[in-house]
């Protein structure tokens, strides 16, 4: 089974649905006993990052999800659930984040493109991963942000160009972050919610 970690700031959902729809046990949950004993679990979020700090922290969430995520099961960040991984955010001075991935959220630039970056773009993969697998040469997802992560370049999965190229995707042994949204990117997006799920098998 895959946790969906409830900490009433996501679009828990949807997430729910894309897993039903591939026939994955999927249940959404806030009970850290519940989520210790999950095969794999998500961490999805919209909204602001200190907000969900903030909602995390006041659900007393956070010891549960970093244990989780030291326990070398497979972990995956959707969105604001991708930057809550990192170690803070321009969105949110002073707040710390999980501290799971080295690196900071910043907000995208401006390139003359508007901001929040929303709708589809491609991702440019960096390197081999399980979560890749089957995927396109160049997959196309939906993105709806106006914040970036910025990893370590050994932590970089992907690669997407919205004005200036930001990392779209993560991964750190067993933990994962994507900055776009799996579960609203159709074909593609399907595929590598089906590998996550394979790889907590």
């Amino acid at each position: 089974m895959i946790a969906i970690i409830d900490y009433q700031a996501g679009n828990l959902r949807s997430v729910e649905l894309a897993f039903a729809r591939l026939g994955i046990p999927a249940r959404i949950t806030g009970d850290p006993a519940v989520i210790a004993a999950a095969q794999g679990a998500v961490l999805p979020g919209v909204g602001a990052f200190a907000g969900a700090m903030e909602a995390m922290a006041h659900s007393g969430l956070i010891p549960a999800i970093r244990a989780f995520a030291g326990s070398g099961r497979p972990f995956l960040g959707i969105c604001l659930g991708m930057q809550a991984l990192f170690d803070g955010s321009e969105e949110g001075r002073g707040i710390e984040g999980l501290g799971l991935i080295p690196g900071r959220v910043r907000r995208l630039p401006d390139c003359g493109l508007k901001v929040p970056h929303m709708g589809w773009n491609s991702l440019e993969p960096r390197k081999d991963s399980p979560l890749l697998e089957g995927l396109p040469t160049e997959p196309y997802a939906y993105f709806v942000h106006s914040y970036a992560c910025e990893a370590a370049q050994e932590d970089v999965l992907a690669v997407t160009e919205y004005g200036v190229p930001f990392h779209s995707m993560v991964q750190r042994g067993a933990v994962m972050g994507v900055q776009f949204h799996p579960e609203k990117s159709g074909a593609d997006g399907q595929r590598l919610l089906r590998n996550f799920a394979a790889m907590a098998q």
